[in-house]
């Protein structure tokens, strides 16, 4: 086994170790426009854990961040070359207090150009629809739209997601929450990566530089040939964000 799978293999255990998310997000993930062969189900498991953050919930009720863990289990269905349907069930939180939590569901449809992997440049957008539960959100309903935008580069990969959130409080409080990965190959099956994920508030006016999130991430991911396995470890750059988050996901076509 080499220097990096071993690596890899240590900050899993560490992360399935951790005694109990949250940064009240479910998936932290730039979408690189790859999607499930037509006709293949995928699996991925999403965890976040917040080993430093803030110590009372973003609103009464609910999950406080630091010391706990959320995420998601997130079905995938390939129905074109070019459009991949998505069910993420069941959202959970797992809180500083060990109370495991049900957070709601969400569906997505993703379009993609075809083959994206063999592609010099490119495209695609998600939507996505949520229904939350009142200690998860604000807000019964929530949606996304995440365009996807990017370039292979010889050994190097730019991906750019800039997503928009929805309230349904009307267009102008919709929130731009963009994410950002540079990758670089460093093997046939491992990417060294820096993702940034960032939240500037309302589109019709963007909060105050303290009160935005910004949140960079250094991220490795290899392939098995059992599992692919994403881990990265945050480190919050503004006092809103989250000091310190552990990612991992999983992910498994069936």
């Amino acid at each position: 086994m080499s220097l990096i799978s071993k690596a890899l293999l240590l900050g899993v255990l560490i992360v399935a170790l951790i005694p109990a998310s949250h940064a009240q997000t479910d998936e932290i993930q730039v979408y690189d426009a790859s999607i499930a062969e037509p006709g293949t189900f995928g699996l991925d498991l999403h965890s976040n854990y917040t080993a430093s953050g803030s110590k009372t919930p973003a609103f009464p009720g609910g999950i406080t961040p630091e010391h706990s863990v959320n995420g998601t289990v997130e079905w995938a269905y390939g129905v074109k070359d070019w459009f991949e349907a998505g069910l993420y069930l069941p959202l959970y939180s797992l809180t500083n207090k060990a109370a495991l939590t049900y957070n709601g569901a969400k569906v997505r449809a993703l379009f993609v150009s075809p083959h994206a992997a063999d592609r010099k440049i490119f495209y695609g957008v998600n939507f996505e629809f949520s229904v939350n539960t009142a200690h998860w959100d604000t807000r019964r309903y929530t949606s996304e739209i995440r365009p996807i935008i990017g370039a292979h580069l010889g050994r190097f990969d730019i991906v750019f997601n800039p997503i928009v959130d929805n309230s349904y409080t009307g267009l102008a409080h919709c929130e731009f929450v963009p994410a950002t990965r540079v990758a670089m190959k460093v093997s046939g099956n491992t990417r060294l990566a820096l993702e940034e994920y960032d939240n500037f508030g309302e589109l019709h006016r963007f909060s105050p530089a303290n009160q935005q999130t910004h949140q960079l991430f250094l991220v490795a991911d290899h392939h098995t040939p059992w599992v692919d396995i994403e881990l990265g470890i945050g480190a919050g750059l503004t006092s809103a964000t989250d000091h310190r988050v552990i990612k991992l996901i999983l992910m498994k076509d069936l």
